[in-house]
């Protein structure tokens, strides 16, 4: 059976500030809980004028007590830009507000330009180079599999499900040397898809938290009542990605009738590379997507990104979403 889950970005709209982001991804987690949904996630990002989820442990807090039962996560967490024992602080903490619902996924990039290890005062090139032993290292803090000489308050023994992110095939063989669930950033960056799928599963080695290969895919998904009305609103998340590739980031635009075809050839291209990770069309078009793409990846759970900009019909994207796959 296949699990489907939530990533958000907690997506600041034009005319709209962080505070209103905030508020509507507590909505959306409680929406995503409601039509059964198996997690909700927010991912790192800074300084950036449309992104307010770049502190995701309070993010992931906040989205806790807007819920009850779905598991709660950070897909993902970059660690470069972190130790690992104030992560690990971080998410024994969470565990011990939500237990058991906590998910900690785990990625090598910044999450932003270069100027952010100036801010973080990090050489982050480095520090991505000791990505892997951090991993290690974060991981027995919580389990305590390893004999450190500082034990994390809160933190060991918390319960926490560990991911691996990536776009690469860096990821998805460290995910697979270290017994990890690993999950795919097909929604932003499908091109090594395939390949690192296949790496990861041929190169899985068992361990005590993992015995077998468990992989997620992210789709870009928008569900409403007719092909056209999905098309008009995930306008809005397509604006956006085009602004971004092209240098020109800022908050969710409203929708535009027909935006892919006004673009220019290049910028077109740049949306055109993401179809193959995107379900945006009715119920009946959207559930012929998902299944399509599950079948091609063979994935045991499937995240699902796509920002509207009327929060209210994101949650609506998700109920029919489910309803439409849940058959």
């Amino acid at each position: 059976m296949t699990l489907y889950s939530v990533h958000d970005l907690v997506p600041v709209r034009e005319g709209f500030g962080i505070g209103d982001a905030l508020r509507e991804a507590g909505e959306l987690a409680k929406a995503a809980e409601d039509a059964g949904y198996a997690r909700y996630w927010v991912a790192e990002h800074h300084a950036t004028e449309g992104v307010a989820g770049g502190a995701c442990s309070v993010v992931m807090a906040h989205a806790g007590h807007c819920t009850s039962t779905i598991r709660i996560g950070a897909g993902g967490i970059m660690l470069p830009n972190h130790n690992p024992f104030v992560i690990a602080e971080q998410f024994g903490t969470l565990d011990a507000l939500f237990p058991g619902r906590i998910d900690l996924g785990l990625g090598r990039a910044p999450g932003a330009g270069p100027i952010l290890g100036q801010a973080l005062r990090k050489d982050l090139s480095r520090a991505a180079e000791y990505f892997p032993q951090d991993v290690v290292e974060l991981r027995a803090m919580l389990t305590g599999d390893l004999d450190l000489p500082i034990r994390a308050t809160p933190g060991l023994g918390a319960n926490v499900e560990f991911w691996m992110l990536g776009s690469s095939l860096f990821g998805a063989q460290l995910a697979a040397r270290l017994g990890m669930a690993y999950a795919f950033a097909s929604h932003f960056a499908p091109a090594y898809l395939d390949e690192a799928l296949a790496s990861y599963r041929s190169q899985f080695r068992p361990s005590e938290y993992l015995d077998k290969p468990h992989v997620m895919v992210a789709m870009n998904l928008v569900c409403a009542e007719t092909d056209a009305e999905a098309k008009l609103l995930s306008s809005s998340q397509e604006q956006s990605f085009v602004r971004l590739r092209t240098g020109d980031p800022g908050k969710l635009p409203p929708p535009v009738k027909d935006y892919r075809e006004s673009l220019p050839e290049s910028a077109r291209a740049i949306l055109d590379k993401l179809d193959v990770a995107r379900a945006v069309g009715s119920p009946e078009t959207v559930r012929a997507r998902v299944g399509s793409f599950v079948e091609r990846t063979g994935a045991d759970e499937v995240i699902f990104g796509g920002a509207t900009y009327d929060p209210a019909a994101r949650r609506e994207s998700l109920r029919l979403a489910m309803s439409a796959l849940d058959i």
